[in-house]
């Protein structure tokens, strides 16, 4: 699991027709502390987050593919919560 902030949203106009109808984030990566590690990551939103929000990642193909009940996407990581505070 990653946390990290999300930094927005990414459009594709054209895309397997399993990413049609779902949201795309752009996911900061965080330390536990909150520092981001510039890195970042695109995860499929399954949440509702919006730009800002501190979020958890699953970034696993596997798991993500279970998580939307599709065996055969094409994803590697999913926006699974977010979170309200880290302690």
């Amino acid at each position: 699991m990653i946390v990290g902030r999300v930094a927005g949203e990414l459009t594709s106009t054209i895309n397997h027709p399993f990413f049609d109808g779902r949201t795309l984030l752009i996911v900061d990566r965080e330390t536990p502390d909150g520092e981001p590690t510039g890195d970042y990551l695109v995860a499929v939103d399954t949440v509702g987050a919006g730009r800002g929000q501190r979020v958890l990642v699953l970034d696993e193909g596997n798991g993500a593919r279970q998580i939307v009940g599709c065996s055969t996407a094409p994803l590697r990581s999913v926006v699974v919560g977010i979170v309200d505070a880290l302690g």
